[in-house]
C-alpha cells in the first residue's frame, strides 16, 4: 500500500507567518493611515509659540507708545523748542507775551528770560518764551493767540517732560522741559494757585 504524502500540518502561528510573509511579497508596503498617527496641536508647536510671544511684545509695545503718545500740538511744540533750543534773544514786547501768558498784572517776566518771539506751530500762531527759573531750571512755555483743545495732561516725550496747564486766563499753556522739577516751578507761576479760581 502506497503512503500518501500530506503537508505538514501548521499551527495558527506559523500560518500567520507565511501569509504575512506572502502578502509582504504581494503588496507593496504602503504609509500608515494619518489617522493612526498622533495628531499635536498647532498652538504647541515651538515656532507657532514664538511668533504668539513676538507678537504680544510687539502689541504691548506699540500700545505703551500710543498711550504715552502726546496730542499733535504739543508734539509740535516739543518739536519747534528742540530746534530753537539754543537760540536767544528778545523778538517782541514782553508786555504782549505777559497778555498772552494770563500775566497782564505783572510788570515783568518770569526767571531769567532767554528767548521770546512768535512762531508757527502746525498752523497756530504761538508766543513762544524760554525762561530760566533759579530753583527750577531751563523751560519753555507756549501760549497759543487762538483758542486750542488741550486738556490738562502731562508726560514724556522725545527725550523732554511736558505739561499742559490751564493759564490764571484759562487758557491752555504747553510748557517743556528737560527736568520735571522744573515744570513744578514753572506750574505755580503760570497757573493760578487754586484751580478753582481758573475762569471755566
Amino acid at each position: 500500500m502506497k503512503e500518501t504524502i500530506g503537508l505538514k500540518p501548521f499551527d495558527d502561528s506559523e500560518f500567520d507567518l507565511r501569509a504575512r510573509a506572502e502578502l509582504a511579497l504581494a503588496y507593496a508596503p504602503g504609509q500608515a493611515p494619518a489617522s493612526l498617527f498622533r495628531q499635536s496641536r498647532w498652538l504647541l508647536r515651538p515656532a507657532v509659540q514664538r511668533a504668539i510671544a513676538a507678537l504680544l511684545l510687539l502689541g504691548t509695545g506699540v500700545g505703551a507708545v500710543f498711550a504715552m503718545r502726546p496730542p499733535e500740538l504739543v508734539r509740535g511744540a516739543i518739536e519747534h523748542e528742540y530746534y530753537e533750543r539754543t537760540l536767544r534773544g528778545n523778538f517782541m514786547e514782553g508786555r504782549k507775551i505777559l497778555e498772552h501768558l494770563g500775566l497782564r498784572q505783572s510788570q515783568t517776566l518770569p526767571g531769567y528770560p532767554q528767548l521770546m518771539r512768535p512762531c508757527d506751530i502746525e498752523g497756530h500762531l504761538v508766543y513762544h518764551l524760554t525762561t530760566f527759573f533759579e530753583k527750577g531750571g531751563m523751560v519753555t512755555v507756549f501760549a497759543f493767540d487762538q483758542p486750542v483743545k488741550l486738556s490738562e495732561d502731562h508726560g514724556w516725550w522725545g527725550n523732554v517732560y511736558w505739561q499742559v496747564v490751564a493759564s490764571r486766563d484759562g487758557k491752555p499753556l504747553v510748557m517743556v522741559a528737560q527736568k520735571k522739577h522744573a515744570l513744578s516751578v514753572a506750574q505755580a507761576t503760570f497757573s493760578p494757585a487754586d484751580p478753582a479760581q481758573s475762569p471755566p
